[in-house]
């Protein structure tokens, strides 16, 4: 008995392509990428306040820049909860990818830091702001972990990133000092040294058996964050000899960073140097907190940050409202 001949299937019809073509709905594409650039200019600008208290300069200049960049991050963060509002899938999504991972943990790192902005005027709403941020950036780290277990084992390889999602707390635990809560700040930065000695550690033995791409070394800059930040809560708390150690090691990345420079950067600009902003502006902080020698180079560092950190900012910003920058940085849509 002969078969019957095989039917043939026709290919999936595609859709023709629309004319004109179909636009997104307002903030549908908002790119998690423009905060690690925001983190930055709010660090920027909370360093240069740090530097006005201790030199005793009118601050004036300081709180302008605060002001603008806190109008800046307050825009970004509604377009983001717009586009969540949207479809709260695309937060797994942009967890997904790269730039997008960065970007949504740099989203509640910049609130803790808006929060810091905000204690001298409005220290309750700084501290319901903190908390919130807190609790959005743990909300954010259970679900990357998720992402990561559900992901290809390639995927879950670690990378400096992680240092924002898992380590980023740490940005809250400054604004929680000066609104009287050293018992939680002080959690945090235990908690957040265990973590961030685990990364490091990871890291450096990734570094050795692999070089990372030519793309994706500007990530390297994030190790630094960690190390500023802990030297500058650390004071805070009353742990000087801490915030010693963490300054000679956030010294040595610095100089490591600075002779790879090249090597770093050898790939042309792109968003990813987003990731040079904050910490730049970090261990500003931190060295004119630690006082005396680190002091004067934290001037020398800070004005080194406040000609880089605008510079680069706009340059990844003005990718931002042609869609661009999500382009560049596969956001997703809602």
């Amino acid at each position: 008995m002969t078969q019957p001949p095989k039917i043939e299937r026709r290919p999936k019809a595609y859709p023709p392509p629309e004319f004109p073509p179909r636009r997104p709905k307002l903030f549908a594409k908002t790119p998690p990428a423009v905060f690690p650039v925001v983190l930055g200019l709010l660090g920027l600008g909370l360093a240069l306040r740090r530097a006005a208290d201790v030199t005793g300069l009118p601050g004036a200049v300081a709180e302008l820049v605060l002001g603008l960049v806190l109008g800046l991050w307050a825009f970004a963060t509604a377009a983001l909860l717009v586009k969540i509002a949207r479809r709260p899938g695309v937060v797994l999504e942009d967890l997904k990818v790269l730039p997008g991972r960065a970007g949504m943990a740099a989203a509640s790192m910049s609130a803790m830091a808006a929060a810091g902005v905000l204690v001298p005027y409005a220290p309750g709403i700084a501290l319901v702001l903190a908390v919130v941020a807190v609790l959005a950036h743990v909300v954010l780290a259970v679900l990357l972990g998720i992402v990561l277990l559900r992901g290809p084992k390639e995927a879950r390889g670690v990378n400096p990133t992680w240092h924002l999602s898992f380590v980023g707390f740490i940005v809250a635990a400054g604004p929680l000092v000066y609104l009287g809560h050293a018992d939680w700040a002080q959690v945090i930065l235990w908690v957040t040294m265990v973590a961030a000695a685990a990364i490091w550690g990871l890291s450096l033995a990734q570094l050795i058996g692999r070089i990372p791409p030519a793309p994706l070394r500007p990530l390297l800059a994030i190790h630094l964050s960690p190390a500023a930040l802990f030297c500058t809560v650390a004071p805070a708390l009353g742990q000087m000899q801490l915030a010693a150690s963490f300054a000679l090691f956030g010294a040595v990345i610095v100089l490591a960073l600075v002779a790879a420079s090249r090597w770093i950067t050898t790939a042309g600009f792109s968003p990813l140097w987003g990731s040079f902003t904050f910490p730049m502006a970090a261990f500003a902080s931190a060295m004119i907190a630690m006082g005396g020698v680190w002091q004067k180079a934290g001037f020398v560092w800070l004005v080194i940050a406040a000609l880089a950190i605008p510079m680069i900012a706009w340059r990844v910003l003005k990718m931002w409202p042609g869609g661009k920058l999500a382009g560049k940085t596969n956001a997703a849509e809602a």
